[in-house]
């Protein structure tokens, strides 16, 4: 039996059928969307809308809510803390008690402290403040 043949596709035709298939933008789509841009920013342009002082937003003062509060602690602090008022040192158990972290977040900020130095072991499960 013979197959029959049907109509050759042509590169163009596949291509296209990709590029609608799988939303893939061509270059009038690239064009149309810049001239809505182009449009959009004379409008902006237009309308005197001002962008705000980048310095003013990163420092906080951008008018919502409360800005961040530099002063308040942290659990890194509050580990570190409890470690220094320990002279001999202190345990995991004696900083779960003081802080009422889990066990787990300790362990965590522990190993931080040491990696920053500022915490030695001086024995197993016992940190002293550097």
């Amino acid at each position: 039996m013979t197959r029959k043949k049907g109509k050759s596709v042509s590169f163009d035709a596949m291509v296209k059928f990709f590029m609608q298939h799988y939303g893939i933008p061509t270059r009038t789509d690239i064009e149309k969307l810049i001239d809505r841009l182009d449009r959009l920013e004379k409008l902006i342009k237009a309308s005197g809308v001002t962008v705000k002082n980048r310095r003013a937003v990163s420092e906080g003062k951008t008018g919502r809510g409360k800005a961040r509060n530099k002063s308040a602690t942290t659990a890194t602090h509050q580990v570190l803390a409890a470690i220094k008022k320990m002279k001999n040192g202190a345990g995991l158990k004696e900083i779960k008690t003081k802080t009422g972290f889990e066990e787990k977040k300790i362990r965590n900020i522990l190993y931080q402290l040491h990696k920053l130095e500022k915490i030695k072991r001086k024995s197993r499960g016992t940190y002293v403040a550097v």
